[in-house]
C-alpha cells in the first residue's frame, strides 16, 4: 500500500462494523437511519421551541440548547459511516479514521464539560436564588459554554498526536463500529504502551474532575432541597434538575465504562455494545429526557404538536 506518513504502511483501513447481523443489515440500516432521524428530529425540534421563546432564554434552555447542538453533531461524527458500513462501505483513509476520532472525542469532552456547567448552573439557581440574577448573567453563561468548548476541541489533541505515531504495518481490519483509539491501537505494530497511560491519565483526569464536580454540586442541591419546608417547594426544586441528573448518569456510565481503563483486553463485542449504547441510544434519548422531565419545554412541545396536526386538518380540509 502507499505510504501517508513516515510511520505508516496503511493508508486506508476496513471498519469491520456488525460482523455476527447473520443477513439483518437491511433491517439494522433501517432501524438505524430511525433513531438517527428521530434524533436529529427532535434536538431540531428542542432548539427551535427554546429559540422561539424569548422567555426561555436563561440559561437553563440555552444550555439544553447547546446540548441538543451538540448532540446533532456528535452523531453526524459516527452514524452516517455507520449506515455507509452496514451498505458495504467499509473503507476509511488513515486521515478520514484520524478525524473521526479527534471530532467524536473533541464534541464527547465538550459534552461533558457541558453538563458539569449545567450541574453549576443548577447549583446557582437552588442554593444561591438571589444571587443567582447577578452571578449567572449572560456573559458568564457564553464564557462557561465557551470554556466547555476550548477543553473538548484542545482535549484529545494529545492521544491524537500519539496515535499518529504509531506504526501500521499489519492488518488494517478495525474490530470496531467507528474508528477510535483502542481499536487502532490494538492495530499498531510499535510499542503502544504509551498511548495507553496518556489515554488513560488524560480520560481519568477530564472524567473524574467533571464528575466530582457534578457529585459535588448536587450533594448541594440536594442539601438545600431538603431544607425546604413545603412538599411542592421540594418537588420543583428537584424538577428543574430531574432531567439533567438523567443524561447525567446516562452517559457518564456508559463513558466511564468505555475509556477509563488501564488495559485493552476488554471484547470486541463489549466495545461494540457499549459504543452503540454512549453513541446511537444516549443522544436518542437526551431529546425525549428534556421534553417529558421539563414542564416549561413539554407544555410547549404539546402546543406545537396540537399547532401542526390543525394546521394539516385545514389543508386536507381545503
Amino acid at each position: 500500500m502507499m505510504t501517508t506518513s513516515n510511520q505508516s504502511l496503511v493508508s486506508q483501513f476496513i471498519i469491520l462494523g456488525f460482523p455476527n447481523l447473520g443477513g439483518a443489515e437491511v433491517l439494522f440500516f433501517i432501524l438505524l437511519s430511525i433513531i438517527y432521524i428521530f434524533t436529529l428530529s427532535g434536538n431540531v425540534l428542542v432548539i427551535s421551541i427554546i429559540c422561539s421563546h424569548r422567555h426561555l432564554h436563561v440559561p437553563l434552555y440555552l444550555f439544553v440548547v447547546i446540548l441538543s447542538f451538540l448532540e446533532i453533531w456528535y452523531t453526524g461524527v459516527t452514524i452516517p459511516k455507520m449506515l455507509m458500513n452496514l451498505l458495504n462501505e467499509k473503507m476509511i483513509s488513515y486521515v478520514g479514521c484520524l478525524l473521526q476520532i479527534y471530532f467524536f472525542h473533541s464534541l464527547g469532552i465538550t459534552e461533558t464539560y457541558l453538563l458539569t456547567a449545567m450541574a453549576y448552573d443548577r447549583y446557582m439557581a437552588i442554593c444561591n436564588p438571589l444571587r443567582y440574577p447577578s452571578i449567572m448573567t449572560n456573559c458568564c453563561f457564553f464564557q462557561l459554554a465557551a470554556c466547555c468548548w476550548v477543553v473538548g476541541f484542545f482535549g484529545p489533541l494529545t492521544q491524537i498526536i500519539l496515535l499518529s505515531r504509531l506504526s501500521f504495518c499489519h492488518s488494517n481490519t478495525i474490530e470496531h463500529i467507528f474508528c477510535d483509539f483502542t481499536p487502532l491501537i490494538k492495530l499498531a505494530c510499535s510499542d503502544t504502551s504509551l498511548n495507553v497511560t496518556v489515554g488513560f491519565a488524560i480520560n481519568s483526569f477530564l472524567f473524574f474532575l467533571a464528575f466530582v464536580c457534578i457529585i459535588l454540586s448536587y450533594l448541594n442541591i440536594i442539601s438545600a432541597v431538603l431544607k425546604i419546608k413545603t412538599a411542592e417547594g421540594r418537588t420543583k426544586a428537584f424538577s428543574t434538575c430531574g432531567a439533567h441528573l438523567t443524561v447525567v448518569l446516562l452517559f457518564f456510565g456508559s463513558v466511564g465504562f468505555m475509556y477509563v481503563r488501564l488495559t485493552n483486553n476488554r471484547s470486541v463485542n463489549y466495545d461494540r455494545v457499549m459504543a452503540v449504547i454512549y453513541s446511537v441510544l444516549t443522544p436518542m434519548c437526551n431529546p425525549i429526557i428534556y421534553s417529558l422531565r421539563n414542564r416549561e419545554i413539554r407544555i410547549l412541545l404539546r402546543k406545537k404538536i396540537s399547532d401542526l396536526f390543525r394546521g394539516f386538518k385545514s389543508v386536507s380540509q381545503d
